[in-house]
Protein backbone atom coordinates (compact mmCIF):
# COMPACT_ATOMS: atom_id res chain seq x y z
CA UNK A 1 0.00 0.00 0.00
CA UNK A 2 1.33 3.17 -0.88
CA UNK A 3 1.42 6.43 1.16
CA UNK A 4 -1.81 8.02 -0.24
CA UNK A 5 -4.09 4.59 0.35
CA UNK A 6 -2.07 4.82 4.02
CA UNK A 7 -3.46 7.49 4.47
CA UNK A 8 -6.74 7.52 3.25
CA UNK A 9 -7.31 3.79 5.13
CA UNK A 10 -6.17 5.34 8.39
CA UNK A 11 -8.03 9.00 7.47
CA UNK A 12 -11.25 6.37 7.64
CA UNK A 13 -10.50 4.77 10.63
CA UNK A 14 -9.78 7.62 12.47
CA UNK A 15 -12.89 9.37 11.44
CA UNK A 16 -15.23 6.60 12.67
CA UNK A 17 -13.34 6.35 15.71
CA UNK A 18 -12.89 10.14 16.48
CA UNK A 19 -15.10 11.84 13.55
CA UNK A 20 -14.22 14.32 11.41
CA UNK A 21 -13.31 17.42 13.99
CA UNK A 22 -11.64 14.79 16.98
CA UNK A 23 -9.37 14.10 14.26
CA UNK A 24 -6.07 15.78 13.36
CA UNK A 25 -3.83 15.61 10.40
CA UNK A 26 -0.87 14.53 12.89
CA UNK A 27 -3.01 11.97 14.67
CA UNK A 28 -3.68 10.44 10.46
CA UNK A 29 -0.02 11.05 9.43
CA UNK A 30 1.06 8.90 12.32
CA UNK A 31 -1.17 6.18 11.89
CA UNK A 32 -0.54 6.04 8.41
CA UNK A 33 3.19 5.87 9.47
CA UNK A 34 4.02 8.78 6.59
CA UNK A 35 5.55 12.42 7.43
CA UNK A 36 4.01 16.05 6.54
CA UNK A 37 5.09 16.08 3.06
CA UNK A 38 3.61 12.98 2.20
CA UNK A 39 0.19 14.37 3.03
CA UNK A 40 0.16 17.38 1.84
CA UNK A 41 1.43 16.20 -1.48
CA UNK A 42 -1.57 13.82 -2.02
CA UNK A 43 -3.93 16.00 -0.72
CA UNK A 44 -4.37 19.48 -0.34
CA UNK A 45 -5.30 19.33 3.74
CA UNK A 46 -7.66 17.42 5.99
CA UNK A 47 -10.83 17.84 4.45
CA UNK A 48 -9.10 16.41 0.88
CA UNK A 49 -8.24 13.88 2.75
CA UNK A 50 -11.53 13.09 4.77
CA UNK A 51 -13.41 12.97 1.47
CA UNK A 52 -11.26 10.41 0.37
CA UNK A 53 -11.82 8.60 2.92
CA UNK A 54 -15.51 9.21 2.90
CA UNK A 55 -15.29 7.77 -1.41
CA UNK A 56 -13.57 4.66 0.06
CA UNK A 57 -16.13 4.05 2.46
CA UNK A 58 -19.06 4.84 0.15
CA UNK A 59 -17.43 1.85 -2.13
CA UNK A 60 -17.26 -0.52 0.72
CA UNK A 61 -20.94 0.14 1.97
CA UNK A 62 -22.15 -0.22 -1.82
CA UNK A 63 -20.70 -3.67 -1.75
CA UNK A 64 -21.97 -4.56 1.11
CA UNK A 65 -25.07 -3.53 0.60
CA UNK A 66 -25.31 -4.71 -2.64
CA UNK A 67 -24.60 -8.71 -1.33
CA UNK A 68 -27.30 -8.19 1.22
CA UNK A 69 -30.11 -6.43 -1.15
CA UNK A 70 -29.62 -9.49 -3.62
CA UNK A 71 -29.47 -12.36 -1.02
CA UNK A 72 -32.48 -14.29 0.12
CA UNK A 73 -35.62 -15.19 -1.86
CA UNK A 74 -38.00 -12.70 -1.44
CA UNK A 75 -38.45 -8.72 -0.85
CA UNK A 76 -38.64 -9.53 2.92
CA UNK A 77 -35.60 -11.94 3.20
CA UNK A 78 -33.90 -8.98 1.08
CA UNK A 79 -34.68 -5.99 2.75
CA UNK A 80 -33.96 -8.51 6.08
CA UNK A 81 -30.23 -9.34 5.13
CA UNK A 82 -30.19 -5.19 4.08
CA UNK A 83 -31.10 -4.67 8.33
CA UNK A 84 -28.54 -7.19 9.61
CA UNK A 85 -26.45 -6.48 12.39
CA UNK A 86 -22.92 -6.31 11.42
CA UNK A 87 -19.79 -7.02 13.25
CA UNK A 88 -19.51 -2.98 14.20
CA UNK A 89 -23.31 -2.29 15.20
CA UNK A 90 -21.95 -0.90 18.51
CA UNK A 91 -19.63 1.63 16.59
CA UNK A 92 -22.35 2.94 14.42
CA UNK A 93 -22.47 3.72 10.90
CA UNK A 94 -19.60 4.94 9.37
CA UNK A 95 -21.14 7.36 7.42
CA UNK A 96 -23.68 8.60 9.64
CA UNK A 97 -21.82 9.12 12.66
CA UNK A 98 -19.46 11.34 10.73
CA UNK A 99 -22.38 13.36 9.68
CA UNK A 100 -23.51 13.95 12.93
CA UNK A 101 -20.37 16.03 13.30
CA UNK A 102 -21.04 19.68 13.21
CA UNK A 103 -18.24 20.44 10.95
CA UNK A 104 -18.98 18.01 8.42
CA UNK A 105 -23.19 18.61 8.41
CA UNK A 106 -22.32 22.83 7.72
CA UNK A 107 -19.32 21.56 5.18
CA UNK A 108 -20.65 21.29 1.61
CA UNK A 109 -17.89 19.39 0.75
CA UNK A 110 -17.37 16.81 3.73
CA UNK A 111 -20.82 16.60 3.79
CA UNK A 112 -21.72 15.57 0.01
CA UNK A 113 -20.46 12.21 -0.35
CA UNK A 114 -21.90 11.18 2.54
CA UNK A 115 -25.90 12.39 1.14
CA UNK A 116 -24.62 10.75 -2.25
CA UNK A 117 -24.10 7.62 -0.60
CA UNK A 118 -27.38 7.83 1.63
CA UNK A 119 -29.56 8.69 -1.67
CA UNK A 120 -27.82 5.78 -3.28
CA UNK A 121 -28.80 3.20 -0.24
CA UNK A 122 -32.48 4.82 -0.77
CA UNK A 123 -32.60 4.42 -4.60
CA UNK A 124 -31.43 0.46 -3.92
CA UNK A 125 -33.61 0.05 -1.30
CA UNK A 126 -37.04 1.05 -3.42
CA UNK A 127 -35.84 -0.47 -6.48
CA UNK A 128 -35.99 -3.86 -4.14
CA UNK A 129 -38.88 -3.03 -3.19
CA UNK A 130 -40.16 -2.02 -6.89
CA UNK A 131 -39.27 -5.93 -7.45
CA UNK A 132 -41.39 -6.82 -4.71
CA UNK A 133 -44.17 -5.26 -6.13
CA UNK A 134 -43.75 -6.35 -9.75
CA UNK A 135 -43.41 -9.62 -8.39
CA UNK A 136 -46.46 -9.38 -6.26
CA UNK A 137 -44.94 -9.20 -2.94
CA UNK A 138 -45.47 -5.76 -1.80
CA UNK A 139 -48.40 -4.17 -2.42
CA UNK A 140 -49.72 -2.16 -5.66
CA UNK A 141 -50.56 1.06 -3.96
CA UNK A 142 -47.53 0.97 -1.22
CA UNK A 143 -45.49 4.07 -1.29
CA UNK A 144 -41.80 2.69 -2.11
CA UNK A 145 -40.12 6.08 -1.62
CA UNK A 146 -41.38 6.37 1.57
CA UNK A 147 -40.90 2.73 2.44
CA UNK A 148 -37.14 2.94 1.24
CA UNK A 149 -36.42 6.26 3.20
CA UNK A 150 -38.29 4.27 6.74
CA UNK A 151 -36.05 1.56 6.10
CA UNK A 152 -32.84 3.55 5.70
CA UNK A 153 -34.05 5.69 8.56
CA UNK A 154 -34.55 2.60 11.48
CA UNK A 155 -31.40 1.02 10.19
CA UNK A 156 -29.41 4.68 11.45
CA UNK A 157 -31.45 4.77 14.46
CA UNK A 158 -31.10 1.65 15.51
CA UNK A 159 -27.20 1.80 15.37
CA UNK A 160 -27.83 4.78 17.39
CA UNK A 161 -30.30 2.81 20.03
CA UNK A 162 -27.33 0.07 19.98
CA UNK A 163 -24.43 2.39 20.54
CA UNK A 164 -26.67 4.44 23.62
CA UNK A 165 -27.54 1.05 25.58
CA UNK A 166 -23.82 -0.62 24.56
CA UNK A 167 -26.07 -3.55 23.31
CA UNK A 168 -26.67 -5.16 20.22
CA UNK A 169 -30.46 -5.49 21.27
CA UNK A 170 -32.57 -2.55 20.27
CA UNK A 171 -30.60 -3.16 16.92
CA UNK A 172 -32.00 -6.61 16.89
CA UNK A 173 -35.81 -5.22 17.72
CA UNK A 174 -35.55 -2.34 15.44
CA UNK A 175 -35.21 -4.41 12.39
CA UNK A 176 -37.64 -7.22 13.84
CA UNK A 177 -40.14 -4.73 14.18
CA UNK A 178 -39.52 -3.16 10.56
CA UNK A 179 -39.50 -6.91 9.33
CA UNK A 180 -42.92 -6.86 11.27
CA UNK A 181 -45.12 -4.07 9.81
CA UNK A 182 -43.52 -4.93 6.47
CA UNK A 183 -45.18 -8.40 6.69
CA UNK A 184 -48.32 -7.15 7.50
CA UNK A 185 -48.39 -3.76 6.17
CA UNK A 186 -47.41 -3.51 2.67
CA UNK A 187 -47.01 -7.39 1.38
CA UNK A 188 -49.64 -8.80 0.10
Amino acid sequence: MGSAERLIASMQELLWERGYSGTSPRAVQEMADVGQGSMYHHFQGKADLAVAAEHLMGRELQTQINERLSSGQTTVDKIAAFLTIDEHVLRGCRLGRLVQDTEVASNDELRAPIQTMFVWIQQNIASTLEDGRSNGEIRPDANIEALAATILAVRQGAYVLARAAQSEEPFRKAADGLIEMLTHGVCV
